[in-house]
This record gives C-alpha cells, sequence and structure tokens, in this order.
C-alpha cells in the first residue's frame, strides 16, 4: 500500500531516539466499522505502513434489543483476526485498542471484548463519550484554520455523534498552537444518535423530503438543550468558524462532490465544502436509488443505506451551529489513538532519558 504520512494533535515534533523503526497500532471498533492502522513515528507525525478497515456493523439491531446479536459479533470477530494477523505479522511495540458506542450501551459489551482478548490476545478498552471526543480532535488538529475564531468537530459514528468545540482566541491569547499540540475542547457534546441507529429508526421506504426532513428534525431535537457553547455562537454567526466533518459519510458527500470515479482519500482529506456544496451532495445522493448508491465507487454496497442519514445529522448541525465552510476529515479516532499512543511512549522514554542523565551528573559531582 501506498505509505502517507500524517501530522497534527498530539503529533510528536520527531521520532525519538529510540524509535526509528518502532512501530504503533490502533483499532477504532465502532458500531458500524472496524479499523486499523500500523505506522512508525515519523518527523512530522507518523507514516503509516499497513492498514485495514471493515464495516461490520456491530450494533445492528441493537436499538431494539439491547445486545449485540451473533451475526454482527462474527463479522467483527472475524474482522479482528485480520488485525491481529497484521499487527503479530509487523512486530508491532505498542497497541491502543478502544471500543465505543455499540459496546458502551450493549449488555454483553463488555463480554464479547473479554472473548476477543481471549481468542486473539487484542485487549480493548470501552472509552468513555469525553475520551471519544478527545481522540476525535487529537486527529484533526491539522485540519484547523489557525485564522478563525472557533471551530467544531463533529465525529458521526454509527451508534453517536461527538461534537467538540475548539476556541481559536483563547488558545492564542495563551500562546497555543491547536496544529501542534492538543487542541484545548472549550465544550463537548456526545449524542446517542449515529448513522447505524438513526437509519434503523427512520427505513427508507420510499425515501422523499419528508422523510430527510423527520432524521434531520430527530437529530436536531437531540441538539436543542445543548447551551455548552454558547458563548462561540457569534463566531458562527459572524463567519469566523468553521466544522470539520470526520466520518464515512461526510467523505462519500465530499467524493460526490468532486465527481470522482473511484475513492481517493488525497483528495478528499483537508477538502473544504460550503454548506451549499454539501446540501447540493446530499441532494444528488438523494436522487439516487439505493442500487445506484450501492453502485457509487464514493459508497459502495456497506455505506449505501447509510450515507443519507448521516447527511442529515451534518444538515442538523450546521443548521444549529451556521457555518459556511466545512473540511472534511478522512481520518478519526484512530488516528488520534496512534497519535497518542505515539506520544506518550515519546514522553516516557524522554523521562527515563532525563532520570538517567540527572543520576549520572549526580554520581559525577559526588565523585
Amino acid at each position: 500500500m501506498e505509505a502517507m504520512t500524517t501530522a497534527g494533535a498530539d503529533a510528536p515534533r520527531h521520532a525519538g531516539p529510540g524509535l526509528r523503526g518502532a512501530m504503533f497500532a490502533a483499532i477504532d471498533l465502532g458500531t458500524n466499522n472496524c479499523r486499523l492502522l500500523i505506522a512508525r513515528p515519523a518527523h512530522d507525525g507518523f507514516r503509516v505502513v499497513d492498514s485495514f478497515s471493515r464495516i461490520v456493523r456491530l450494533g445492528e439491531g441493537l436499538t431494539a434489543r439491547g445486545r449485540l446479536g451473533e451475526a454482527a459479533m462474527s463479522r467483527t470477530f472475524a474482522a479482528l483476526e485480520v488485525c491481529a494477523e497484521k499487527i503479530a505479522r509487523r512486530g508491532v511495540l505498542e497497541i491502543r485498542a478502544v471500543a465505543t458506542a455499540a459496546c458502551r450501551a450493549a449488555d454483553n459489551g463488555a463480554e464479547f471484548l473479554h472473548r476477543v482478548e481471549r481468542a486473539t490476545g487484542l485487549r480493548f478498552q470501552i472509552i468513555s463519550p469525553r475520551e471519544e471526543v478527545e481522540l476525535g480532535v487529537a486527529a484533526c488538529g491539522d485540519l484547523i484554520d489557525p485564522k478563525a475564531s472557533a471551530a467544531l468537530v463533529v465525529d458521526v459514528g454509527g451508534g453517536s455523534t461527538e461534537l467538540s468545540f475548539i476556541d481559536l482566541e483563547a488558545a492564542r491569547r495563551a500562546d497555543f498552537d491547536p496544529q501542534r499540540g492538543r487542541a484545548p475542547i472549550a465544550a463537548w457534546r456526545s449524542i446517542p444518535i449515529g448513522v447505524v441507529n438513526l437509519a434503523e429508526r427512520f427505513p427508507e421506504a420510499g425515501g422523499g423530503e419528508a422523510w430527510r426532513g423527520a432524521m434531520v428534525e430527530a437529530v436536531r431535537e437531540a441538539l436543542s438543550d445543548f447551551a455548552g457553547a454558547d458563548r462561540l455562537a457569534p463566531a458562527f454567526a459572524e463567519g469566523r468558524a468553521h466544522i470539520i466533518g470526520a466520518s464515512g459519510a461526510i467523505t462519500s458527500l465530499a467524493g460526490v462532490h468532486l465527481g470522482l470515479t473511484r475513492y481517493e482519500r488525497r483528495r478528499v482529506d483537508g477538502l473544504w465544502l460550503t454548506r451549499n456544496d454539501c446540501e447540493a451532495a446530499a441532494d444528488k445522493l438523494a436522487a439516487m436509488s439505493l442500487d445506484e448508491r450501492a453502485r457509487s465507487p464514493c459508497i459502495g454496497p456497506d455505506r449505501a443505506d447509510l450515507v443519507l442519514a448521516g447527511a442529515a445529522i451534518l444538515q442538523a448541525v450546521q443548521s444549529r451551529w451556521p457555518a459556511e465552510r466545512l473540511r472534511v476529515a478522512d481520518r478519526g479516532l484512530r488516528e488520534g489513538a496512534l497519535r497518542t499512543l505515539i506520544w506518550r511512549h515519546q514522553r516516557r522514554r524522554r523521562r527515563s532519558y532525563l532520570r538517567r542523565a540527572g543520576s549520572r551528573g549526580a554520581q559525577e559531582a559526588s565523585a
């Protein structure tokens, strides 16, 4: 595969002593997807040497049953076996594996992850919504416009949507560069609505404006009582803020907007869209049949019945916090987890080095 370099929030400034050939891995097990990245530290972030992504729909039917279904667990287990094989083959130094909304909500979520650990050796942590927000922001730091007054990171998952507000004016007053460190989160909110459970709640029976409007209204209602970012509202109203959108549905909208005949991450990640661009792409998708969306190179059969739910979530967010500009992020929790994993490992090594250097200095002084 083609290696790529990614830099941004929590990205290390340099690879550090002894880490030149070391590899790290991060797995994001979500409600809809299972994603793996294996990378080595680089001077401007990390260089990906292997990756894996599969739509597993772990949360399929979870809203109705309250439990993970056997078919969903089987699909997910097969994907995690692939992840474990890749990690073993690459000789990874350290792994961070996180599970999100589906495993948080399911009565048997922890039990399933114990089964995974016994069979594959992969140890997952079910992270809180707050941790999910932090990792999402860590992945997108270098996509923030440094001239803006505020930014909103929207991470649309399968079972939840996380919103993180960044006060860039406050960051600048503190001489903080959010592109080179962990961006300060001024307010955040996680709502239990994602593309999977929203699509299940509003089945596509013929589609139409009323159907799309009902999805948008359901998300608006979930956002209506969130006042945590009210002080940043003027920045959005006055065009001094922008949104960063991270999800398969949003990258699909970007691919449709560009008219790609095959999906190209390098053209999508970091792309700026206007609000009109987003609405036009969503209208184009709505005009397609389910089969046409399944054949689209930027959507595919696994996302064909979910992409309009993602567009509805984005539309509701844009109506609640109007911003003319949206930057597309083809990245998410696995990138954030990988950045923080490498950063923390380097920090431990640096502290250990300083302790040893201090001990040697003390010995020489007493000699």
